[in-house]
């Protein structure tokens, strides 16, 4: 049964009603963009190596591990 007035018999509440699901919608495309991005970035594999190795180094400056270390640490990421 359709009603008499429509959608536009409803105003300002019909209007209304729309805002969460135009704001769900978005927020279900937008998760949808980002994972695609993540699953498809060419850098995306090299992150955790180059963090690694930041991290080795930082080891390194702070004293924590020797000279020894570092080097075959380095080479084995590497």
């Amino acid at each position: 049964m359709m009603w008499p007035w429509g959608f536009a018999g409803a105003g300002w509440w019909g209007w209304l009603m729309m805002i969460p699901m135009v704001l769900i919608w978005g927020l279900i495309i937008w998760g949808f963009v980002v994972l695609v991005q993540r699953g498809f970035s060419p850098g995306h594999a090299m992150t955790s190596v180059e963090s690694a190795l930041e991290l080795l180094k930082r080891r390194y400056a702070r004293g924590e591990i020797s000279k020894e270390e570092y080097e075959q640490k380095r080479r084995d990421l590497e």
